[in-house]
């Protein structure tokens, strides 16, 4: 599982990295007063960027486990992995409903 988390940790890295450089190329290649030349130029350079530094190749991930499904977003960790932090009283302001 660590290898997992190792990947996911490289990719957003990765996202981050790139990001101003995609968005520059995203915005050349999508503006139309821009010569069709350029504007392909851009396009192929927005190609030629790693697969992994687009935003939409992360995968949220458990911090703990690695695992893909059932994430909480605000504490990054799959719902078996939060419940049992929760009745353990790690995550502050999180209880036991009861009604």
């Amino acid at each position: 599982m660590r290898a997992r988390i190792l990947r996911d940790i490289k990719a957003r890295r990765a996202v981050v990295n790139k990001e101003l450089e995609r968005t520059i190329w995203r915005y050349l290649s999508r503006n139309t007063t821009l010569e069709p030349q350029i504007r392909m130029q851009a396009q192929l350079a927005l190609n030629r960027t790693p697969r992994e530094a687009s935003p939409s190749a992360i995968k949220n991930r458990c911090i703990i486990t690695g695992r893909g499904r059932g994430i909480f977003n605000e504490w990054k960790m799959c719902r078996f992995q939060f419940r049992m932090h929760a009745l353990n009283g790690e995550l502050p302001g999180v209880d036991k409903a009861s009604w």
